[in-house]
């Protein structure tokens, strides 16, 4: 059997994918509506089931009132490399967006709520190993495909399942869609959140406004100096998101609170900029004011190592044997990938189908990349 086969062994199963992408996208199933993402993972946890997986359903270990179930399962061949998946359940959207605007297809594009980022990624991942279960080809150790309910707020309950299961496996694949130009990703940046609180003296401003130290006046400065650091580290950026402080007009502010985000594409980057922000929150420049730090870091970055890059140089062979050109790009959003690169599972990302406008009223994915697309991604898993 070759990627040519299985592409044949998924065509009489396209429409199958299309009706089960219709019923997923138009169920509203953001992070914070637990309802909906549930409807998905039964729909999940249904095909795991008849397809011969078994499942482990967990219920959210923190926010559980707000959060769906992660859905975990597993299919073990007959021997070779452990094989990890990863799709997720959740989507950016409110309640109300699949009535407003429901599954739609137009020539060969379909369109709806989260069609792209990620249902129809997370069918991928099950059609492609069927794919290889209907040819009989179950060439490796076992495949576990997690399933994750709140990949869209940073993966805070599933991250750390995600980091231990990924330890556990040889390599990794994440469904995310392909980027519009088909490029599958082979690099991510990595993300550091920081909030940081400026706290001054409070003084009436138009008695004794000299007593007063303002924190606004502090922390604008303190902007200035961290926006300056844009450039210094080659593809690493910096960026102030927001900042609010004070209490009326006729008050000196005593405090004032800045959001902000940091992003690069190399670990050793990430860290020095990291310790350069914490020495200027360290050294504020106005006289008796301080800088309390605050650090999340949600995400180290996922270089292209010698393993990625050939994962990526496979992918390509495939395509070229199905007759289309696949390349790899690195991208500045973080995704699970981030997460299984962290511990060193060579893992590549955008499986998915080709698509775009994630987030927005047009997201769409091309109905023409679907069976290629799956085809690739069984290739990958299990022909050696």
């Amino acid at each position: 059997m070759d990627v040519v086969g299985l592409r044949d062994l998924v065509v009489p199963r396209r429409d199958e994918f299309l009706a089960e992408l219709e019923a997923m996208v138009n169920v509203d199933c953001g992070s914070y509506t637990p309802d909906g993402v549930n409807e998905i993972v039964d729909m999940c946890e249904r095909r795991f089931h008849d397809w011969g997986w078994t499942v482990d359903r967990q219920p959210a270990q923190i926010d559980a009132q707000r959060l769906g179930d992660l859905l975990i399962g597993r299919l073990d061949g007959s021997g070779g490399r452990r094989v990890l998946l990863v799709g997720h359940t959740d989507t950016v959207f409110d309640p109300g967006t699949a009535r407003e605007r429901p599954f739609t297809i137009e020539g060969s594009i379909a369109k709806g709520p989260g069609v792209s980022d990620m249902k129809s990624g997370l069918l991928t991942g099950m059609f492609a190993v069927q794919a290889l279960r209907d040819g009989g080809i179950d060439a490796f150790d076992h495949i576990t495909y997690v399933c994750n309910p709140d990949e869209e707020i940073g993966s805070p309950f599933s991250g750390p399942v995600i980091k231990t299961l990924a330890a556990e496996h040889d390599v990794a694949f994440v469904l995310e869609g392909g980027r519009e130009n088909g490029d599958i990703v082979s690099a991510r940046k990595g993300i550091t959140d920081y909030t940081l609180t400026v706290l001054g003296r409070a003084a009436h401003a138009g008695v004794e406004p000299e007593r007063g130290r303002s924190a606004i006046a502090a922390a604008a400065d303190l902007t200035t100096r961290v926006q300056a650091l844009n450039g210094r580290w080659p593809g690493v950026t910096l960026n102030v998101g927001t900042i609010h402080g004070g209490t009326r007009t006729n008050v000196v502010p005593e405090r004032c609170v800045l959001e902000l985000e940091v992003r690069s594409p190399v670990t050793t980057a990430l860290e020095e900029a990291e310790r350069e922000i914490e020495r200027i929150c360290a050294e504020p420049s106005m006289p008796d004011t301080t800088v309390e730090v605050e650090r999340a870091s949600w995400h180290r970055p996922m270089e292209r190592t010698d393993a990625i890059a050939s994962l990526a140089a496979r992918a390509a062979s495939f395509a070229t044997e199905l007759g289309f050109e696949l390349h790899d790009a690195a991208t500045g959003g973080a995704s699970d990938a981030n997460t299984i690169a962290a511990v060193g599972t060579p893992v590549l990302d955008a499986l998915g189908p080709v698509g775009g406008d994630d987030h927005a009223p047009g997201e769409w994915i091309d109905l023409d990349s679907v069976v290629p697309r799956i085809a690739v991604l069984a290739g990958l898993i299990g022909l050696p």
